[in-house]
Formats: C-alpha cells, sequence, structure tokens
C-alpha cells in the first residue's frame, strides 16, 4: 500500500458543524419572512445543487438568493447567517494543525462562488491551517461526488489519487472518493478520524 502524502478534508460538519435550521431562522430574522417560505424558496429546490456546480458567479448567487426570498439580501447578512450557522469544531481543528506538521493538508467543500470568496468572514479558522490549499466546488465546476471534482484538487496538489487520504461526513462523497482512487474515511467524529488517521500511518501526536 501506498504511503499517505496528502491530507484532505471536507468542511461543514467535518471542521465545523452546520445547523441548516440556525441559519434558516437568522435568514428569517434579517427578512421578517417565514422560516418555512425560506426553506420552500432556497432548500427544497436544486438552487443550491447548481450553485455548487458554478452555476451562478458570487454576485449572480447573491442576487438569485434574495430574488427567492423576495428581499434584497446584502452579502453582509448572507455572511452573518451562513457564519451563525457554522461553529467550529476545535478538537477536528487542532488534529489538522497537528498534523500538517507531517503532511500538507488541503480542504474540499461543496460549496458556491459567494462562500468561496467570503471564507475568511465565515470561517476565519481555515485560512491559517490551509492557506491556497481550499477548493470550492463552484470553482471547480464540478462537485463531490464527482470523481472529475477529486482529481482536480489531486491534479492540482501534484499528488497520486491513491496517496491521498479524504474524509467527509457524506457517504456517497466517500464512495465517490473511493472510486477516484483515494483513501476515504467516513467521518463520524474526532476519534474516529484520529484511529483512520493512525491506520493509514499518519501520526495525530
Amino acid at each position: 500500500m501506498k504511503p499517505i502524502r496528502q491530507l484532505l478534508f471536507d468542511m461543514d460538519d467535518v471542521l465545523c458543524a452546520y445547523h441548516v435550521d440556525i441559519r434558516i431562522a437568522a435568514l428569517a430574522e434579517i427578512t421578517g419572512k417565514a422560516a418555512d417560505s425560506i426553506r420552500a424558496s432556497i432548500w427544497e429546490t436544486d438552487f443550491l445543487e447548481q450553485s455548487d456546480r458554478g452555476a451562478y458567479s458570487a454576485q449572480a448567487y447573491l442576487e438569485e438568493f434574495g430574488r427567492r426570498l423576495d428581499y434584497p439580501l446584502s452579502r453582509a447578512e448572507w455572511v452573518a447567517a451562513r457564519k451563525a450557522a457554522m461553529p467550529p469544531f476545535h478538537d477536528v481543528l487542532g488534529l489538522v494543525g497537528r498534523v500538517k506538521k507531517r503532511l500538507p493538508v488541503a480542504l474540499l467543500t461543496n460549496n458556491d462562488h459567494l462562500l468561496g470568496d467570503t471564507l475568511d468572514e465565515v470561517f476565519p479558522d481555515l485560512i491559517p491551517l490551509f492557506g491556497d490549499a481550499i477548493f470550492v466546488s463552484a470553482r471547480i465546476g464540478a462537485a463531490k461526488p464527482d470523481a472529475a471534482c477529486f482529481m482536480h484538487c489531486c491534479t492540482a496538489l501534484k499528488v497520486a489519487a491513491t496517496e491521498t487520504f479524504f474524509t467527509d461526513d457524506l457517504v456517497e462523497n466517500v464512495l465517490g472518493a473511493k472510486s477516484a482512487g483515494l483513501k476515504a474515511h467516513h467521518f463520524d467524529g474526532y476519534q474516529g478520524l484520529v484511529q483512520a488517521l493512525e491506520a493509514h500511518g499518519v501520526r495525530t501526536d
């Protein structure tokens, strides 16, 4: 078995929680709209999936988001609602900080262009950890679990898929990574991730 040379992490529900209900509640408070209406207009459509694949520029996404809410949502309001929904997992972030002393780390998230442009605002802990090695699906033009999404990252990082360890909270994304040749772990918490890394020869102390 080839040794691991690159670590690749999902963001939402791996490096931070992601509480959709909190985000919708924040948007309801900002806009004065009913939470059920917001959920139906945004989350019960394919708008977010299209956005994750790069269908909208950052500005077009924000405008469409506001149009669907029937409210002129500002960038700052969008950021505030997104940030409120994603408290960091400090134990996992600490783990990333330790393992990056031994191996390069990168981030791959299914998200829109606006999230990519505002990541330093919504999740400022990430930039010191990952630097430029942050991949947002909208910028790739393909989203997990598409194998093309994973291969883009490996090519950009100049590492073989078989030498890359990836973790994600969604089973379908883990399976997609495995189909692309990566060593993939279904994230189920800090301790499970530690055990998976150690099993692949990555020290976590």
